[in-house]
């Protein structure tokens, strides 16, 4: 058995440079970022023809002084998103496991698969809970945090949250910075309170909004890729 001393002074700086250069350019070798952004951008759009064409469920209707309110949910909606959601994350993942075996690397989506079906099961189940548990048609003045605790695990919300582990796994501030950004108009008063309803020639607000900025977005990414790969 014999060993090989390390050399001394700029050799071993030299090579601890080149590990990091190295280990630096399989990250980047490994993103795929726009493939999920597209992905999830068409499951968005996919949402509003299933909408459009869809019947709200109504229940637990009370009468009042002036008509009657209540409950609305729009299954065939719920459903699509909650399927179409874990279908998409299974395409991206399958996508990025394709691209690393083409490149010989290896690929870290498991935490981010996991977060966004984790994210789908928790929506479903917080919807479930509304329609199953709250008593009355609607919430008596719900307070801020908990309407922003709701708008937050519904779909568009859900995506934006899952963003933020792919930019973690990616070590990417450029998607994170996307992810923030993304969220924080999903999640503004005015566009999450347009959530399902139609006010733009018919089409819901946060779903266009939302199918918008992940279509950009992936379109953004790609270009930056192929820009350094032509470099």
């Amino acid at each position: 058995m014999t060993s090989d001393a390390v050399p001394a002074g700029g050799d071993a700086r030299r090579l601890l440079a080149e590990v990091r250069d190295l280990a630096r350019r399989v990250r980047l070798d490994q993103r795929v970022t726009w493939l999920p952004l597209l992905v999830l951008a068409l499951v968005t759009f996919g949402a509003i023809p299933v909408y459009s064409l869809g019947h709200p469920v109504l229940s637990d209707c009370r009468a009042l002084s002036d008509g009657q309110v209540c409950k609305v949910w729009f299954q065939a909606v719920a459903f699509y998103w909650w399927a179409a959601l874990v279908l998409a994350y299974v395409v991206i993942a399958g996508g990025y496991v394709r691209v690393a075996r083409s490149r010989g690397l290896g690929t870290r989506m498991l935490p981010y698969v996991l977060t966004g079906v984790a994210l789908v099961v928790l929506s479903a189940a917080a919807t479930g809970a509304l329609l199953l548990l709250d008593p009355l048609p609607y919430p008596d003045s719900p307070s801020a945090f908990v309407v922003f605790l709701m708008h937050l695990i519904d779909p568009t919300g859900a995506i934006g949250l899952a963003l933020l582990v792919l930019a973690w796994l990616e070590r990417r501030v450029a998607l994170l910075l996307f992810a923030l950004g993304y969220l924080a108009v999903v999640l503004s008063p005015p566009i999450a309170a347009g959530w399902g309803t139609s006010s733009w020639w018919g089409l819901p607000t946060q779903w266009v909004i939302s199918g918008g900025l992940l279509l950009l977005g992936s379109a953004g990414f790609a270009l930056a890729q192929r820009l350094r790969r032509t470099r």
